[in-house]
């Protein structure tokens, strides 16, 4: 039985992203491929990222899979429901089953269904996976009901089964297919953009922490950690397999356990492996000897979530944080002489012009050496969407856009963000010229940001 795997997602139709040029592979599809591919399966993956739609669509009608498997996310949605109105058109796939999985697909499995999926896989995919092909290879439709993790249609009637429990030995879990993909082309564009090949990683699963606006549609709210010797044994096959890359950890935690983070460093050095890499974490995870481990382990730059320099708002989201230890981990980060990013959002529920002047203060004053501004979105099953859903603005087509695209009656409008955002930015980055003396910058940023700030007053 043939199983195509894909996702998606097309670079070319991402202008933000083709200007950052920070592409990387789908490993969630490449983990299901593993899986599958353990399991002795036909498994094609089609790497959608570099590629288009219209050739896409080609090698399914050259392949006609009787499996068509997509991992569906936010930026992926509007493309996949596209995809299976076309597969549910087309007469040479007739006999094609599609199977959806992802973050995006538990909240919505009825209307995907509706747009012609057949099954759709929530939570972690690899078991549910198989069991679904294996049942679907052997014609044998009576044991679907008992395979946990799936939604699908039967006699006219929507039936859920019971969740699937999480895998619990990650180590288990076979590595991801690369070699199904050219990672060339991820390689070459980074290298092209930065000077530098970059793969990225896995280490756990799930994250313990309570983030409203954060959806845990996947892993739920869990931690499951590969050990230390497996990671490595990883890095180690990376390296020796496509050369001298850096790595990009896409843990959500990655120092949440500093146990872990001291036995890595150590199975780093007696494995003699040197690696250079950068990931994600949050202040209450981090303090000076976790920061001197990181160094240790090869980390370059630390990724330090802080969403707002305003407590109520870091209290709003649920981040259960304190803004201060934000800044002072962004600021001993960079003392011992790694690079620190962080992540700003802005619009978040109950949010005034005096919130965002402090989240400037908190940039301004932590001086991290990169930031990322959004505006915040609800994502259906998180805390924010039950929040502000009774205060939408319009209903937009569900086939059509995404939860991205959904606004939300705020403390301001919408367009006095994002004028808010362009002042954040350009205060920031004025702060940051003017220290470094060069004022040709600054005359040019203070311009830019005392445009933004009349347009907010004139938007609000």
């Amino acid at each position: 039985m043939k199983i195509f795997l894909t996702h998606g997602y097309f670079l070319n139709e991402d202008p933000r992203e083709r200007e950052i040029m920070r592409p990387y592979p789908p490993l969630g599809l490449l983990y299901i491929a593993g899986y599958l591919e353990a399991a002795q399966k036909d498994v094609t993956v089609f790497d959608s990222t570099f590629s288009d739609y219209e050739t896409l669509t080609s090698s399914l009608l050259q392949q006609k899979p009787e499996i068509l498997a997509i991992y569906t996310n936010l930026m992926t949605k509007v493309n996949v429901v596209k995809l299976c109105r076309w597969v549910r058109s087309t007469q040479e796939l007739n006999g094609t089953k599609i199977i959806l999985g992802g973050p995006e697909v538990k909240h919505h499995a009825e209307k995907f269904i509706s747009c012609g999926a057949d099954y759709i896989v929530v939570g972690e995919g690899e078991e549910t996976m198989l069991e679904l092909v294996n049942a679907l290879e052997h014609n044998n439709h009576s044991v679907i009901p008992g395979i946990h993790g799936i939604v699908y249609r039967a006699d006219g009637m929507i039936n859920t089964t019971p969740a699937r429990k999480l895998v619990k030995d990650v180590d288990a879990l076979p590595l991801p297919a690369r070699h199904t993909i050219d990672l060339n082309l991820y390689f070459n564009a980074w290298r092209q953009k930065h000077g530098v090949a970059v793969i990225n990683v896995s280490t756990m699963r799930g994250c313990p922490y309570t983030c409203n606006w954060c959806s845990r549609a996947v892993y739920g709210q869990s931690y499951r950690r590969r050990s230390p010797q497996v990671v490595v044994k990883e890095l180690r096959h990376l390296q020796n397999e496509y050369g001298d890359t850096m790595f990009w950890f896409v843990d959500d935690v990655f120092t949440v356990s500093h146990k872990w983070l001291e036995e890595f460093v150590n199975e780093l050095q007696a494995q003699e492996l040197t690696i250079s890499f950068e990931c994600i974490t949050r202040a209450d995870r981090l303090n000076e000897q976790a920061i001197i481990l990181l160094k240790k382990a090869g980390c370059f730059r630390v990724w330090i979530g802080a969403e707002s320099g305003s407590q109520k708002i870091i209290d709003a989201m649920d981040r259960r944080v304190e803004v201060n230890q934000v800044r002072n981990m962004i600021m001993l980060a960079r003392q011992h002489g790694l690079q620190a990013g962080t992540f700003i959002m802005l619009g978040y529920p109950g949010e005034t012009i005096v919130d965002i002047i402090e989240t400037v203060h908190h940039l301004k004053s932590s001086n991290p050496d990169l930031f990322t501004i959004t505006i915040a979105y609800p994502i259906k099953g998180t805390g924010l969407y039950a929040e502000v859903e009774s205060r939408f603005i319009s209903q937009n087509n569900w086939e059509t856009s995404t939860d991205r695209d959904i606004d939300f009656k705020r403390t301001y409008s919408r367009k006095f963000y994002d004028h808010a955002v362009r002042w954040v930015n350009n205060e920031v980055l004025l702060h940051k010229a003017w220290k470094d003396r060069k004022f040709r910058s600054s005359a040019k940023l203070f311009f830019k940001s005392r445009m933004s700030r009349i347009l907010m007053t004139l938007s609000k």
